[in-house]
């Protein structure tokens, strides 16, 4: 990675990707620059992996070729206003929230500008996120090769259309939301039942992790293995049972229904 590359915001997304960027390319350190509507706060990043805080965004800017907005999607306004003016032709322009899309960036500037709208979860606070990044058609292979980059160290990438972000929004960016009280939910019935809190918790979270991971590495269908466990007359196809009669599937359908409706409205605004 020899691009400089700029950080607006220092939140926990950004302190996810220097995180990643840093353990992926320990040299990229010099080339990683900072900055934050509180400097003391940039600062924290210098004193945690030895990069560039700068006392403006503007600064940023000025020194990089890959701009990453990590601030909240409220504040974009008020940042895309304050660096359009710096903005260069050859620089990208990396979006990482929600209800913000590639046409709305591109309100801001006169000229043509090279645009990567991302739709990223908190999973990447532990190297596990799933990204979807979205260019519009400034920008080129080698361009989204780099950006790509960044995001592969902190988890999986995958290169979408724009108008598929919405979904994403949905199935992955909200969903560790939904995953986390179904761990929440077992685990108290584990409580129910007269299992400690602590160790319900351990035993709900890795059945999660141990069940993403058979999805993922053995490529069989989830209805698959769900089958593999459920013995004729037994104690899972009881539980599923359950499940189905009280609209379980159903009820996660209709929540990222109503996921995927809510950014399509704040894209509308």
């Amino acid at each position: 990675m020899k691009r400089k590359i700029g950080i607006i915001g220092a939140g926990n997304i950004a302190y996810s990707i220097v995180k990643g960027l840093v353990d992926t390319f320990p040299e990229i350190h010099e080339n990683i620059y900072i900055s934050n509507r509180t400097f003391a706060k940039a600062e924290t990043f210098k004193e945690a992996f030895n990069v560039q805080p700068q006392t403006s965004n503007i600064e940023v800017v000025k020194k990089c070729d890959i701009i990453l907005l990590t601030v909240k999607p409220n504040a974009y306004k008020y940042v895309l206003e304050e660096i359009k003016e710096f903005i260069r032709e050859d620089q990208i322009i990396v979006s990482i929230a929600a209800g913000i899309s590639i046409k709305y960036i591109e309100g801001f500037y006169h000229q043509p500008i090279k645009i990567v709208r991302t739709m990223t979860n908190t999973s990447v606070l532990v190297g596990e996120g799933m990204t979807a990044l979205a260019p519009n058609q400034q920008v080129t292979k080698e361009e989204l090769d780099d950006v790509c980059e960044i995001f592969k160290s902190i988890g999986k990438i995958d290169v979408i259309e724009e108008e598929h972000l919405d979904v994403v929004a949905s199935i992955s960016a909200s969903s560790p939301a939904y995953v986390y009280m179904f761990i929440e939910a077992l685990a108290d019935g584990g409580v129910l039942e007269g299992m400690s809190r602590k160790k319900a918790y351990q035993y709900a979270a890795q059945a999660v992790l141990g069940a993403a991971k058979m999805v993922l590495e053995t490529q069989k269908h989830p209805g698959e293995l769900k089958d593999m466990i459920c013995s004729p007359a037994g104690i899972t196809i009881e539980a599923v049972y359950a499940l189905e009669r009280n609209h379980f599937r159903a009820s996660i359908i209709e929540a990222m229904e109503a996921c995927t409706a809510k950014s399509k409205e704040l894209i509308d605004k």
